[in-house]
């Protein structure tokens, strides 16, 4: 299977998400990691926000990451003037590829965008940048428009790399793959095709992973999943499923996943959900008996890797559905041998404490029960 390339826009996009803003520190922190985590490329912002953003985009460029670093920009000649002031060289030229979108957002035809999008590349290719076009709202656009934008850019302007975005999750996995094959088929063989999907639907994954296996190239992520309305792919997401559901490779460091998220969470001081997966505080946290029960005898048994491969641990915490291993285990976690009998009736406890409390049961509280229940039986004696 094919190596997955990482393009991560989680300083553009993710950034983009409602109420969202890193400070400068911390974004400098976040590049750092990607890099760090292996990703390949990374959008980092959009020049034309202003100066402050300039002045955070070629504070990252003066890292001197190994990581390839590119803007987004509209088609306009005053927004590649400022890409190109902050010293990244590579320049991600943006114009919408739908008709609802080119006539309702910038009054043009297709033949009118197209004519502007390839002035706009000429004239960053004349500056001497490299140059990527993303194509918004691809998959609402009529197929025959996405293959001559394509094949005329390649053509007249060199360009090699184009960005299909499903900007507002309009694709289901199998539309995505048909889409990307039929797209892919009608160009030259050495075209580049990033998918970049939003996650309305909560399909982001699923559609991206669809369309790297249907031979797109690039995957384009955002850590934790951060982005415009309900998010885009998570990075972490896309990089293990590839690794573990297709069979494929990857340049990912899965150790430093779960680090790069705790950081990117904290500082866009979003809460995106215990349950989150792969990152989040309950992705492998067990309390069933049934599942406690086989992870203890063998860890394979409720787990398809192991959480310590992206920086995280198995909990076993006690609730309603725990059973008596579950208890044994906590207690001997502490070095602390439970009977059969002191273990049944703790769980009893426990149980109607979760009931009670809707929650679970805290391993401070499971030993003062167990502490009553010894100084019971001595009093019983």
């Amino acid at each position: 299977m094919k190596s997955l390339k990482l393009c991560d826009t989680t300083l553009r996009d993710g950034e983009q998400a409602a109420g969202v803003s890193f400070t400068r520190a911390e974004k400098l922190e976040i590049a750092r990691l990607l890099s760090e985590c292996g990703v390949e490329q990374a959008e980092i912002g959009i020049p034309a926000m202003g100066v402050r953003e300039q002045e955070d985009i070629a504070a990252i460029a003066a890292l001197g990451l190994p990581m390839k670093l590119m803007t987004w920009n509209r088609a306009l000649k005053s927004d590649i003037d400022k890409a190109w002031a902050t010293g990244v060289n590579w320049c991600h030229i943006s114009i919408p590829s739908s008709e609802v979108q080119l006539r309702g957002k910038l009054g043009l035809s297709p033949a009118e965008g197209l004519v502007k999008l390839l002035h706009a590349v000429e004239y960053a290719r004349g500056l001497g940048m490299e140059v990527s076009v993303g194509m918004e709202d691809s998959s609402r656009a009529d197929m025959d428009f996405l293959v001559e934008l394509i094949n005329t850019l390649y053509k007249e302007g060199g360009i090699r790399w184009f960005r299909y975005a499903d900007t507002v999750s309009a694709h289901h996995p199998g539309q995505m793959a048909q889409r990307v094959s039929t797209l892919l088929g009608a160009v030259p063989a050495d075209v580049e095709l990033e998918v970049h999907c939003h996650n309305d639907f909560g399909l982001a994954v699923a559609n991206t992973l669809s369309g790297i296996a249907a031979g797109a190239t690039w995957a384009s992520t955002t850590v934790a999943g951060i982005g415009e309305r309900t998010g885009n792919a998570a990075m972490e997401e896309v990089a293990l499923a590839w690794r573990y559901l297709y069979g494929g490779r990857s340049a990912i460091r899965a150790e430093l996943l779960g680090r790069i998220a705790d950081v990117v969470i904290r500082a866009s001081g979003r809460n995106i959900g215990d349950s989150k997966p792969i990152v989040g505080k309950l992705a492998f946290t067990h309390e069933s008996g049934i599942h406690v029960d086989g992870l203890v005898k063998d860890r394979e048994t409720y787990q398809t890797f192991n959480p310590a491969e992206v920086g995280r641990e198995h909990l076993f915490v006690l609730g309603k559905h725990s059973g008596t291993g579950g208890v044994a285990h906590v207690l001997g976690k502490r070095g602390i041998e439970a009977d059969p009998e002191t273990a049944a009736r703790l769980l009893v406890r426990v149980r109607e404490y979760a009931e009670t409390s809707k929650g679970n049961v805290p391993e401070s509280l499971l030993l003062e029960w167990l502490l009553e229940e010894q100084q019971q039986a001595q009093n019983a004696v």
